[in-house]
C-alpha cells in the first residue's frame, strides 16, 4: 500500500509541478508542446517498439484481455452518449464527443508511467497489448459514429465526403508513431532478429525518459486547456470514465477468468482518465470542444483518488 501511495504521489506530483510551472509562467507553453512532441514522436514509440521485441506475453490472453477491456469501452461510450443527449439536450454529434470523453483512456501519457511505477515492466507489456489496438479502434469508431450522427442531425455528408474521411483515417493511422513503433516491434519479433547491444542501449536510454517527460508534458497541457463551461456535463463524463468503465471491466475479467495479473492491468487501464485525444477528436469534428477539454482536466484531477481506489480494489481481489 505504501508503494502504491508513493507512486500515485510521484505521478501526480510531476503533473502538479508542470501545471504550476505553466501557471506561473516559469516555462513557456511551447515547452509543453515540444515535450509532447518528443514523447509522441520518439520516446513512446521506442518504448513500445522495445516492449514488443523483448516482452514475454505468455499467459496474457490477448483476446480475452481485449474483450474485457472493450466491453467497458462500449458500455461507457453508450452511457456517455445517452447522458449528454437526454440529460443535457445535446445533439448526436455531441454524443459522439461525449462517448469519446467517457471511454478513451489516456494509456500512454498517464497510463504508461503509472503502470510502470506500480506493476513494472511486465505490467507495461500487458498494457502494450491494449495500446496496440486501442487507438485504431477508437479512431475508427469515432469517425464512423460521427458520420452516422451527421446524417441524423441533418448535416450533409455525402459518399464522397465519407470516402475522403476513411482514406484520411488510414493515412493518418499509418503515419502514427505509436502504430509504427508497435508494428516495427512485432515485425522484428516475428522475423527473429537479434537486437544489437549498442542499439538496444540507445533505444533504452531514450525510451526510459518517456514516462516522466510524458507526465510533465501532460501537466503543462492541462493548464493550456483549462476548464470553462459545461461543468455538470463534464463531471458526468468523468464519473462514467473513472467509475463505471473500470467497474464493467472488473466484472468482465472476472467472468472471462483472466489471469490475476492481466486482470489487474485491464481494470487499471480502464480506470485512467481521458487524454488529449478526446479534445483533438472534438476539434476535428467541430463540436463539443469545451466538453472534451473540461472532461479531460476534471477527470485527470479526480483520478488521483479514483486510481488509488481501483489499484487497491484489484490488489485486494487478485492479490
Amino acid at each position: 500500500m505504501m508503494s502504491l501511495i508513493q507512486t500515485i504521489i510521484v505521478v501526480f506530483g510531476v503533473i502538479a509541478i508542470a501545471y504550476a510551472a505553466a501557471h506561473f509562467k516559469l516555462l513557456d507553453e511551447r515547452v509543453g508542446d515540444g515535450l509532447s512532441d518528443f514523447v509522441f514522436m520518439i520516446a513512446a514509440p521506442l518504448l513500445l517498439f522495445r516492449t514488443m521485441v523483448t516482452a514475454d506475453f505468455h499467459g496474457a490472453a490477448p483476446w480475452s484481455l481485449w474483450i474485457a477491456y472493450f466491453s467497458g469501452v462500449v458500455v461507457a461510450w453508450a452511457a456517455s452518449d445517452l447522458a449528454i443527449k437526454y440529460m443535457f439536450g445535446r445533439d448526436n454529434r455531441a454524443g459522439v464527443v461525449a462517448g469519446v470523453s467517457g471511454s478513451f483512456s489516456n494509456l500512454v501519457f498517464l497510463g504508461m508511467p503509472l503502470v510502470l511505477g506500480v506493476f513494472g515492466q511486465n505490467g507495461f507489456a500487458i498494457l502494450s497489448l491494449i495500446v496496440a489496438i486501442h487507438m485504431p479502434i477508437m479512431m475508427a469508431a469515432s469517425i464512423s459514429l460521427h458520420e452516422i450522427a451527421m446524417r441524423r442531425d441533418g448535416v450533409f455528408s455525402g459518399e464522397a465526403h465519407l470516402a475522403a474521411v476513411v482514406l484520411s483515417f488510414f493515412k493518418s493511422l499509418l503515419r502514427n508513431p505509436f502504430v509504427l513503433g508497435i508494428l516495427a516491434g512485432w515485425i522484428w519479433r516475428l522475423v527473429g532478429l537479434t537486437m544489437p547491444q549498442t542499439a538496444d542501449a540507445l533505444i533504452q536510454t531514450l525510451a526510459s525518459v518517456a514516462g516522466p517527460v510524458a507526465l510533465f508534458a501532460m501537466g503543462m497541457g492541462l493548464k493550456k486547456f483549462g476548464v470553462s463551461g459545461n461543468i455538470a456535463a463534464a463531471l458526468v463524463m468523468s464519473v462514467i470514465k473513472l467509475l463505471l468503465m473500470p467497474a464493467v471491466v472488473l466484472g468482465a475479467v472476472w467472468f472471462l477468468g483472466l489471469a490475476p495479473f492481466t486482470a489487474k492491468i485491464a481494470v487499471v487501464a480502464a480506470a485512467l482518465p481521458a487524454g488529449v485525444n478526446s479534445y483533438l477528436i472534438a476539434t476535428r469534428f467541430g463540436t463539443g470542444q469545451a466538453l472534451a477539454s473540461n472532461s479531460m482536466v476534471m477527470a485527470t484531477a479526480l483520478s488521483a483518488v479514483t486510481l488509488a481506489f481501483w489499484v487497491s480494489v484489484v490488489t485486494y481481489i487478485f492479490g
